[in-house]
């Protein structure tokens, strides 16, 4: 089934999602609109949001400014408020990782700035989407790293790790009326992910079963099902999206 068997899961609904200018941000707004929905979505750059806008089309608006920006946020509810008037779901994709090596190595003030950003400023997200009236759901964008030792960049892996427990935490505190789930994508060809596999993307996929790295519209799917009635008795769950390589043969 392709998501054009679903073009009107989303009718009638608004979601926000953050750092959507490009990578899996941007395809999850694409599955929405493709869908029926209203998208509203940030970003850094008001450059990288406009390219985003001319693909998305009429059905979607967007705001620039940084995730961990509380000024910002206030701005992007704002415009929610006066464009819809209604928020159903939203979706904390912004995700930074400024820091890679030994944690002995990695500098406190990037430390903080990657919990700031992954951790804190979703809360802060959700608890501002809460309080203007958010309807039905949460997806929160972990990563695999989150779900065990992650070398090379064991920070971002740790903010992914608090970003789970925080989905289990919110699921439980925001229930019956709000569902929070989380993906958790292992390498997904992006912007953002590509040093983990350019120049050896053969070798990279290696490791997965399905022998091939994650596309944006490979976690897209999935968050647009969590977010859907069609999960409406699925929450606090972290479901991973790695292309099998979390299994683990028994023999």
């Amino acid at each position: 089934m392709t998501h054009t068997d679903r073009s009107g899961r989303f009718d009638g609904t608004v979601t926000l999602v953050t750092g959507a200018s490009r990578g899996i941000g941007f395809a999850i707004a694409q599955r929405i609109v493709a869908e029926g929905g209203s998208v509203v979505i940030t970003g850094r750059k008001q450059e990288g949001l406009d390219a985003a806008l001319a693909e998305l089309g009429p059905a979607a608006s967007a705001v620039a400014g940084r995730a961990d920006d509380p000024e910002h946020r206030e701005a992007v509810f704002a415009h929610v408020s006066e464009r819809h008037g209604r928020i159903d779901h939203l979706v904390n994709n912004t995700g930074i990782n400024p820091a890679y090596g030994p944690l002995a190595d990695v500098e406190v003030e990037a430390a903080r700035k990657i919990l700031e950003v992954n951790v804190l400023a979703a809360l802060d997200w959700t608890r501002s989407a809460v309080r203007a009236g958010l309807s039905t759901s949460v997806v929160n964008i972990a990563s695999v790293a989150g779900l065990g030792a992650s070398p090379g960049i064991g920070l971002y892996g740790i903010s992914k790790a608090a970003l789970i427990n925080l989905t289990a935490q919110l699921a439980y505190e925001l229930a019956p009326g709000i569902r929070v789930n989380a993906v958790a994508p292992a390498v997904v060809k992006t912007v953002f992910a590509r040093a983990l596999y350019e120049g050896h993307e053969e070798e990279a996929s290696s490791a997965y079963p399905l022998r091939r790295l994650g596309e944006p519209a490979d976690v897209a799917g999935p968050v647009a099902f969590l977010l859907s009635d069609d999960a409406a008795w699925i929450t606090g769950q972290t479901l991973p999206i790695d292309g099998g390589a979390g299994i683990r043969p028994l023999l």
